[in-house]
């Protein structure tokens, strides 16, 4: 998938990353530990500050691209990268809202190599923590008792809003024979591209950027999120899971109408129509039944999809996609080496391994 996107400078990126984290992380956990026990503990275990036994644990919490994204925000605007915090913090909170509870609905055992929180502590608590770190999401901002706080307020409930929409859209997909492109380009553009939107926009408008910045740091923003999504999406079918931490072919376990399927649907000759037939068939089975099938099964449907040519169709969108997003940059003024930094991160996004 590299071919068209320039060499990625990992180390500039790897920065960009932990400073997002090192600022965010004393904020979050803070944020973290106004919940009421066992809230607090099971939300420490979802970001992988402790083990599952509640001993210090120093675990994967994601690749931080949405606080990276909101510090870089601010720095667009003219201000330090410090006035985005607690917008780096309210999108990650939001973030992990949408994981514990994507999580339940999509019967994931696993997260960044490690049990899932409803696997790990219910189902229950799942929900629980996951509707607590949305409210923390808009304490943090609104405490700020500012007009920009709740310009910002607004902007992120319009997202978290959009990624619910965009999540009910997947579930009702699974059970349906044909969705078409435009369909999953909108779902995804909600689930994904929304959020991460409002992370390159936020912190801009806490540091005081009129509408205009804010939305065309936006589009940025949307098109990253729907290359970010077309890469998740051959990493859910194709993806190594030492890599993933998931279980192979996991959205073809889970029935997912993701871009390489709906793209190899749409193509037309023998494949496509093979595929098609499949899928048909697939949607007169319960859950339980889907469960019965072995990796050989999963992977002949693996090969049939790239054989119609959902694979190929699905890496030329995450560049078509990653190109539009830089094109938006244009329309912001900005200091030279902040968007060079956004350029790298959305090089880094759609050549990520992981």
């Amino acid at each position: 998938m590299t071919s068209a996107i320039p060499a990625v400078d990992t180390a500039g990126v790897t920065a960009l990353l932990e400073r997002g984290r090192t600022l965010a992380t004393p904020v979050l956990r803070a944020a973290v530990d106004r919940l009421a026990p066992p809230m607090d503990t099971v939300a420490a275990y979802h970001f992988g500050w402790i083990d599952a036994e509640g001993r210090p644990s120093h675990g994967d919490s994601g690749k931080a691209i949405r606080p990276a994204l909101a510090l870089l925000s601010a720095e667009a605007a003219g201000v330090a990268p410090e006035v985005g915090i607690p917008g780096a913090v309210a999108v990650e909170l939001v973030h992990n809202f949408s994981l514990l509870h994507d999580d339940l609905m999509d019967g994931d055992e696993q997260r960044r190599h490690r049990d899932t929180v409803w696997k790990v502590h219910g189902p229950a608590q799942a929900i629980l923590v996951g509707d607590a770190l949305f409210a923390l999401a808009n304490e943090v901002l609104l405490e700020l008792g500012t007009v920009e706080a709740g310009r910002a307020t607004r902007r992120l409930t319009t997202a978290t809003r959009k990624l619910i929409d965009g999540q009910a859209q997947d579930i009702s997909y699974e059970h349906r024979e044909r969705v078409t492109v435009e369909e999953c380009l909108e779902m995804e553009g909600n689930k994904t591209g929304a959020l991460l939107a409002c992370a390159v926009s936020i912190g801009a408008v806490l540091g005081g950027a009129d509408d205009r910045t804010a939305d065309t740091l936006e589009a940025y923003g949307y098109h990253l999120g729907l290359a970010f999504q077309a890469v998740d999406d051959l990493l859910g079918i194709w993806g190594d899971p030492e890599a993933t931490g998931k279980q192979t072919w996991s959205d073809l376990r889970q029935r997912k109408k993701s871009l390489p399927v709906v793209a190899a649907l749409a193509a037309g000759g023998p494949a496509s129509e093979r595929l098609a037939r499949i899928l048909a068939a697939d949607a007169k089975l319960s859950d339980a039944q889907a469960a019965d099938f072995d990796e050989e099964e999963f992977a002949s449907r693996a090969a049939l999809i790239e054989e119609a040519g959902g694979r190929e169709w699905t890496s030329q969108e995450a560049r078509r996609q990653h190109a539009t997003a830089i094109e938006a940059l244009d329309g912001v003024d900005m200091p030279a080496e902040v968007r060079a930094q956004l350029v790298a991160l959305a090089d880094f996004v759609v050549v990520r391994k992981r």
